[in-house]
């Protein structure tokens, strides 16, 4: 890990109890902070029950903070160090993405968060945007709208596609949950300013490893300076 930031860790408290492990990224030093010294980026990990944890982001997460940026990840529940237990559809996950969003406004002093979700935790984010006003945009890494991810997620879709928050759809062409053409296809219903990049020629997968967390990074930033 870079000697250029610092990684803090710590327990927000969620409902029922659930208390999630945190993980705050950000530069060591203040001065080569961002000019969104207030924004903070909250990344939601994968599918916890096929083994999702905030360790997947952390490539991400210190790019981000190495470039001036504030990164948090988090276990939802069930999931890593996390209490509680994981859900089939995500639902209750939406209520750990809210509460780590609160904590970071009452003690980190975010006023702008930026909500970026990989994977099944595209649609778990999704479901969150509206519900913390102080999320400015969002942005999804492999959204699974594809038919057979739909049984799971499918009533996460309108929560974002109906969110008037600025929306960002990253995918990779030959993404094995979803088409590019069923992506099309959904965000012709999404309402506000919603736009979409196509890394050629990857896979779902491909995509969460960390040959791809640069790529990521660099287009996080991009739709930072553009909001």
């Amino acid at each position: 890990m870079s000697s250029n930031i610092i990684v803090e860790s710590c327990s927000v408290d969620s409902e029922e109890g659930v208390k999630l492990h945190t993980r705050i990224f950000k530069p060591r030093n203040e001065e080569v902070s961002s000019d969104d010294g207030d924004l903070v980026i909250v990344l939601v990990h994968p599918f916890s029950l096929l083994g999702g944890c905030q360790a997947l982001l952390k490539g991400i997460a210190s790019e981000l903070a190495s470039k001036g940026f504030k990164a948090v990840t988090f276990d939802t529940r069930g999931a890593g160090k996390s209490t509680g237990r994981a859900t089939l559809t995500g639902f209750a996950e939406v209520k750990d993405v809210v509460a780590v969003c609160r904590w970071l406004c009452e003690n980190v002093g975010a006023h702008r968060i930026l909500l970026v979700g990989s994977s099944a935790g595209a649609p778990i984010a999704g479901s969150a945007v509206e519900q913390v006003e102080q999320v400015v945009g969002y942005v999804s890494l492999g959204y699974p709208f594809g038919l057979m991810a739909s049984i799971l997620f499918g009533r996460h879709h309108k929560a974002i596609l109906s969110s008037p928050t600025p929306k960002l759809f990253v995918m990779g062409t030959q993404d094995g949950f979803t088409s590019v053409n069923q992506l099309k296809k959904k965000l012709k219903s999404a309402v506000g300013r919603t736009e979409t990049h196509l890394i050629e020629g990857v896979s779902h997968f491909q995509m969460e490893g960390p040959e791809y967390d640069s790529q990521v990074t660099d287009i996080i930033r991009n739709f930072i300076s553009s909001l």
